[in-house]
């Protein structure tokens, strides 16, 4: 089979209102349609981007099922345009997801569950969420699949490794980043690039971190939306505004990168799994 070589993908940062599904759903669609008329393959949106995020026990308010119209109608504006976009998915009478609808060719592809629900500096996300208990692999085309991990997610390594060993092409990382929201001596803005920085060139993973700008109560989102490269490079960058980033990325630069640094070959999960039975 020949594999197409480019991938064109993107993050579009926006600033979700609190609470108002139907503008944030219209602010969707105007950016579909943007990313559609620049032939992108791939667009991210950030965590909790249908809803905003503070919700606090109206999560229950703006929770979907996966049968919302509104679901059905970004999927049907995506095309063969990959879009993540967050939500609060409703699974059943008061279980409420963070969660990230996979939309493409007008369905909806899977749906992943956020696994570290924060609750620390001026995070609760356990409190009113569920967490869930799988990774997501979804193919774009054929020789490109992504991968999503949510915010928090990605500060347990152990789920980016799991996450990872099915070596999909791309990483896909919505977040809701404030500022000084874990302490003021936390700086979301340097350690964001840390991290990303850090898996993309250790697992040969091109990664598309997709945050928010703007205000939301007395919350700030600094954004610093990014697209890095299989060795951690740079490729594009968001100003300070609501926008829509986007560049190519080369399945031979990502063989290249893995096969220079092998990390999902000498993985040995075996003596992973080992090594980890005698822990709680």
């Amino acid at each position: 089979m020949h594999y197409q070589d480019k991938l064109l993908v993107g993050a579009a940062q926006i600033n979700a209102d609190l609470y108002d599904m139907d503008a944030n759903f219209e602010r969707h669609l105007n950016f579909i349609e943007e990313a559609g008329e620049n032939n992108l393959e791939l667009l991210v949106f950030p965590e909790l981007s249908l809803t905003g995020y503070g919700l606090g026990s109206r999560v229950m308010q703006v929770a979907m099922p996966l049968e919302d119209p509104r679901l059905s109608e970004l999927a049907r504006a995506a095309g063969s345009m990959q879009v993540i976009v967050g939500f609060v998915e409703e699974a059943s009478p008061g279980e409420y997801y963070n969660a990230l609808a996979i939309l493409q060719h007008g369905t909806l592809k899977a749906v992943h569950r956020k696994l570290n629900l924060p609750t620390y500096g001026g995070l609760e996300e356990g409190k009113w969420f569920s967490h869930g208990s799988d990774v997501t692999l979804a193919e774009i085309c054929p020789g490109w699949s992504s991968t999503p991990l949510i915010c928090a997610d990605l500060w347990n390594p152990a789920l980016v490794h799991a996450a990872l060993l099915p070596r999909p092409t791309v990483l896909c990382a919505p977040i809701n980043s404030a500022s000084g929201i874990v302490s003021q001596d936390f700086s979301n803005e340097k350690n964001w690039l840390l991290n990303i920085s850090f898996y993309a060139m250790t697992y040969g993973t091109p990664v598309i971190m997709a945050n928010r700008f703007g205000p939301e109560g007395d919350s700030h989102f600094w954004g610093g939306s990014r697209i890095l490269g299989p060795r951690g490079e740079l490729l594009a960058t968001a100003d300070d505004r609501e926008m829509l980033i986007f560049t190519e990325l080369s399945r031979t630069q990502i063989a290249r990168a893995r096969f220079e640094l092998p990390t999902h070959r000498d993985a040995d999960t075996p003596l992973i799994r080992e090594l980890m039975a005698g822990y709680r």
